[in-house]
């Protein structure tokens, strides 16, 4: 890479290849790194010792809110204190150990966040236990399969999930004894558990267990699992991936290095609204950072509608999103300027083109326009509750139009990161107030080595002057494994580097812009993974197709597909329903296109796929996939770089007409 890097440095020459292997770059750290990697705080080994150190420092901070509820309507935010949260763990716990529950079990947690979801996990922290998140958007079936894949004899509850874990039964109760509500239980529900052979209790009732009861807490080691945290697998089953206390504290101390080398330290006057789920990694790890902190964390209601009046009355100061929301948040801005006229839309185009100016100059977003931010933008920044000084976007690719655009007109640091659960979530993150790191993940965080690796097959190389290849991670805060399943760890974790399957390429400036994806599975909008040949296996069922391509991408929250029809299903369909015209002219045909799709959503729901799995719009044509026209290797598998070449157009095409439906019902 050319000398022009600023944020990072070279650790390890980069080498050829031999004996036919892929070529490594070389090995970069981040220039905050650049006298060692940062130390996890003296005493802090665990996850318990984050919460614990911050109860000692802050016991009458505020840490968990949720809104008060009058007479059906919502009000402000009602909190518990750091002493209050860690006194009503401890009851927890010992209700937990009351009931049998030892060192090491596994503990399940299902349901939308709330105080009670962070309490059920600090007491888990708090006794050794392996915390295990169960969520449902892994598919129809992936709650018992954690629960009995990774043997959960106890689960925590949301209210309203009890019915959903029930379903699991009878095949998850081999493993599952016990079944807590973060709420109230209903008498049908306590037979239907006897009836199971499951204890289930109420909130209130499960914490009297523990009352007059104290067990000591046993010693925690860094090289403990604290959770198992299950991600999408590539074929089928969900991987079971084991996070370490060291991977956390190693994590937490790269996130303070960071922000204090960047000027924005977080702090005890941080407020965080906590809604992205705390089943994934990115938000589990921000809210032990606040934690850490003796920062405040608020909860949504639940409702992605209601997400804006939650933030109203909240003023978080730090605001993390997935793509998906920031779009949302641009859309309605964009529909806003178009409807308040000329004269509007014409001030506020002068302003952004103004304050973009001066920051694309190298001015900070203060001091870019402070005169268009009281004017014109204050409004945007009130939207999102008038404090946030940083929104950070994960999970997925933020569309470069949408960061830019929210650089200008938020009035905050918009910054982008990327990070695996394998990898303990933040691994690249971009800097404040660098307009030169625009479309990119910024430049690694303080606590990790990065390299590329040649991908030859896709004619990337690690040592080009303008260096692509896969991105490997090394450092402490890597996973331990995937739980009963070595033989996939061995696959990702090789002498000490992960491997991600993501192709990154260098910028001169020392970040990184994820470009490509080494095997085919990939991230939609809302952060959600697709494994792109499972799914065409299962539509590939439908008779009324002899082949389709599945295309998605990071940037759209749903599948399009082109298919080549069954020509005989297809023409006797023409002739049942009045449809006129040879194969070639039905398979332009809106309708025919209608059936071909009604076919494969009808595959897709028997098959009982994910919302977001489900195709939304599909092209037929009626020439097969071949090798003449590059599209097949000469063993019949698809060349997805060169189907996308081929029917860009088409996809373009869907993906407009299709957006637009979808917002003219909205």
């Amino acid at each position: 890479m050319s000398q022009q890097k600023k944020y990072i440095f070279e650790v390890e020459e980069g080498k050829e290849g031999s004996d036919g292997k892929p070529s490594v770059g070389p090995v970069y750290r981040s220039i905050f790194a650049k006298d060692g990697f940062p130390e996890p705080i003296e005493g802090m080994d665990s996850c318990w010792d984050v919460f614990r150190m911050s109860v000692e420092k802050y016991p009458n901070n505020p840490m968990l809110g949720r809104r008060e509820i009058v007479d059906g309507k919502p009000g402000k935010y009602i909190w518990q204190t750091y002493q209050q949260v860690y006194d009503i763990v401890i009851k927890l716990g010992n209700s937990l150990r009351s009931c049998g529950v030892k060192e090491e079990a596994k503990c399940g947690i299902y349901g939308a966040n709330s105080p009670e979801w962070i309490i059920s996990m600090e007491a888990c922290n708090a006794h050794g236990l392996y915390c295990v998140p169960l969520y449902d958007t892994l598919g129809a079936g992936a709650v018992e399969f954690i629960i009995t894949h990774s043997e959960v004899s106890v689960v925590f509850v949301e209210e309203k999930k009890i019915p959903e874990l029930f379903k699991t039964c009878p095949n998850s109760t081999e493993y599952m004894k016990t079944v807590v509500s973060f709420g109230g239980v209903k008498p049908e529900q306590k037979e239907e558990a006897e009836n199971f052979g499951l204890v289930v209790y109420a909130w209130d009732e499960f914490l009297k267990l523990g009352e007059g009861k104290q067990y000591d807490l046993p010693i925690k080691k860094k090289s403990d699992i604290c959770t198992i945290m299950y991600t999408s697998g590539t074929t089928g089953d969900p991987k079971g991936v084991m996070i370490s206390n060291e991977s956390i504290v190693t994590l937490i101390a790269g996130v303070i290095r960071l922000l204090k080398s960047a000027n924005e330290a977080l702090s005890v006057k941080d407020v965080y609204l906590s809604y992205l789920p705390l089943a994934h990694i990115f938000d589990r790890v921000i809210e032990e950072c606040f934690i850490q902190h003796g920062a405040a964390i608020g909860f949504w209601r639940g409702d992605v509608k209601l997400l804006i009046e939650d933030l109203d009355e909240l003023k978080p100061t730090i605001f993390c999103a997935v793509p998906r929301v920031l779009d949302r948040v641009y859309s309605g801005l964009q529909q806003k300027l178009a409807a308040g006229g000329f004269l509007k839309k014409f001030l506020f185009d002068s302003a952004f083109s103004h304050k973009f100016g001066y920051m694309k100059k190298g001015q900070s977003h203060v001091e870019a326009s402070p005169l268009s931010d009281k004017l014109v933008f204050s409004k945007v920044k009130q939207g999102l509750g008038g404090n946030v000084r940083i929104i950070l976007s994960g999970a997925a690719p933020l569309a470069s139009h949408v960061e830019s655009f929210l650089r200008v007109v938020a009035c905050c640091h918009v910054l982008q990161g990327y990070g695996l659960t394998e990898s303990c979530a933040g691994t690249f993150v971009s800097l404040p107030d660098r307009l030169d790191m625009l479309g990119t993940v910024g430049p690694p965080v303080p606590n990790v080595d990065i390299r590329l690796e040649s991908v030859p097959e896709m004619e990337y190389d690690a040592l080009a002057s303008t260096p692509r290849g896969e991105i490997c991670i090394r450092g402490k805060t890597l996973f331990s494994g995937y739980y009963k399943r070595e033989d996939l760890t061995k696959e990702v974790l090789i002498d000490g580097w992960l491997h991600t399957g993501d192709v990154g390429e260098w910028q001169p400036n020392g970040s990184m812009k994820i470009i490509d994806r080494k095997k085919n599975i990939f991230k939609l909008s809302q952060g959600e993974y697709v494994a792109v040949e499972n799914l065409e296996n299962i539509y590939g069922e439908a008779q009324a197709v002899d082949s389709v391509w599945v295309y998605g991408n990071s940037f759209e929250s749903f599948l399009v597909a082109v298919a080549n029809p069954n020509q005989h299903i297809l023409e006797k369909w023409a002739a049942e329903n009045g449809v006129s015209g040879d194969y070639s002219a039905l398979c332009q045909n809106a309708k025919a296109k209608e059936f071909i799709l009604g076919e494969l959503v009808k595959m897709g729901k028997e098959k009982k796929m994910k919302g977001f799995e489900i195709i939304k719009a599909v092209h037929l044509d009626p020439v097969p996939f071949d090798m003449e026209r590059d599209l097949l290797t000469p063993t019949f598998k698809k060349k997805r770089p060169q189907l996308l070449k081929h029917y860009q157009n088409v996809i373009d095409e869907m993906y407009k007409t299709t957006n637009a439906s979808l917002a003219s019902r909205q």
